[in-house]
């Protein structure tokens, strides 16, 4: 696995923590967006792609996020102590969508991500810097048709015949809907 391209996208200096968002692309064939960078306590660091943690109200089923106070559903008051918690004792809020698996992919994301956030903040000083972040130039180079992409992997396309046609309704003669309902006072006229 190679990191072949990262792309930085610099925040506001009115951030506190978060200094960047980036993506990183592997092998150029798989990106992966929306990292963040963010200045922690013993510096800089890459925090994966993540989406916010939910349950269910015990009341009505109704889906909402951890740190919901009331059932969005409902309005059921909920638990402020249902999240899961770490060894550290900090609530669990939010899972990663996509993570590095041992601590030396990890480390090579973090390495690389860090230098291009520093040559990303050095090319922001000079004059006309335009971000390169938000460019969506990966379909450039993708074949316009399945066949076009197997080809290109030296693979083959077995064609096949024709598919057949609808075979009609689902219903029976006897489950078949009403023809047309009326009423006396013309309510559902025209619908059939």
């Amino acid at each position: 696995m190679v990191i072949t391209e990262v792309r930085i996208k610099l925040c506001e200096e009115n951030n506190e923590r978060l200094l960047a968002f980036c993506s990183v692309t592997f092998d150029n064939a798989f990106v992966v967006r929306d990292l963040k960078i963010i200045e922690g306590t013993k510096g800089i660091f890459v925090a994966m792609p993540s989406r916010k943690l939910t349950d269910r109200c015990g009341r009505c089923g109704g889906k909402n996020h951890l740190r919901s106070r009331f059932c969005n559903q409902c309005g059921t008051r909920l638990d402020d102590q249902r999240a899961m918690r770490a060894i550290d004792g900090r609530a669990k809020l939010h899972a990663d969508i996509a993570h590095p698996i041992h601590s030396g992919a990890r480390e090579m994301i973090q390495g690389a991500v860090v230098d291009a956030y520093a040559k990303e903040k050095e090319r922001a000083k000079l004059p006309g810097y335009v971000c390169t972040y938000d460019e969506f130039d990966y379909d450039d180079e993708v074949p316009a048709s399945y066949s076009g992409m197997v080809t290109e992997m030296g693979k083959t396309v077995k064609a096949h015949g024709p598919h057949t046609g609808p075979k009609g309704t689902h219903f029976h003669s006897t489950d078949a809907p009403a023809e047309s309902i009326k009423k006396a006072d013309g309510f559902a006229d025209g619908i059939a």
